[in-house]
């Protein structure tokens, strides 16, 4: 997406002619949506939840201060709406060692005859804690890279490379377990 298109739209906002916001919200409403899913599994409330980042965003405007992409600015603010929401809603999880609980959670999104590495790691991730899940979350599957996931998250680099190692360790020593209990379910 074109960085210069997503300035001049927030300047011709900024010069009071609101109806450019329906051009970000057209440009970055598909991207926002897919991040929220990420989060909450949920398509009705991923939907909910970009809304409310988009009206986060038209209020405070302002406050963008350019040193950064807009994108950038936009996935931040967008980031902490979804953990803001997930708290308030106080989603139901589970420890990762409880692997036949996960799967039980999951039971009406297992098609058990379709089912593959791929969406067994995005369980997984939606299981894991907060704090590595946001990481994994924008890193893999939004492809940010180090730096745009630390300024999405305002968290030090450092730590998000140090959550992406936890965060995979974790992945790698609960996904064969996971899977097994997936082909055992299968096999009833």
């Amino acid at each position: 997406m074109d960085a210069r298109e997503d300035e001049e739209d927030v300047d011709t906002v900024l010069a009071g002619d609101i109806s450019a916001f329906e051009r970000i919200v057209q440009r970055w409403q598909r991207p926002l949506v897919n991040l929220a899913y990420r989060f909450c599994r949920d398509r009705s409330r991923a939907e909910d939840m970009a809304q409310e980042a988009f009206l986060r965003a038209f209020r405070g405007l302002k406050s963008w201060r350019r040193d950064a992409a807009f994108s950038t600015w936009l996935f931040a603010i967008a980031t902490n709406v979804y953990r803001s929401e997930l708290r308030r809603l106080s989603e139901c999880t589970l420890p990762l060692d409880s692997v036949e609980c996960l799967a039980a959670l999951n039971a009406n999104l297992i098609d058990s005859t379709d089912e593959d590495r791929d969406r067994a790691v995005r369980r997984l991730v939606s299981a894991l804690p907060g704090k590595y899940k946001e990481v994994l979350v924008l890193f893999y599957f939004h492809e940010m890279d180090i730096s745009a996931t630390s300024r999405s998250l305002g968290l030090p680099e450092g730590t998000v490379k140090a959550r992406l190692s936890r965060g995979r360790k974790i992945l790698r020593s609960r996904l064969p377990q996971f899977l097994g209990e997936l082909h055992l379910k299968e096999a009833q």
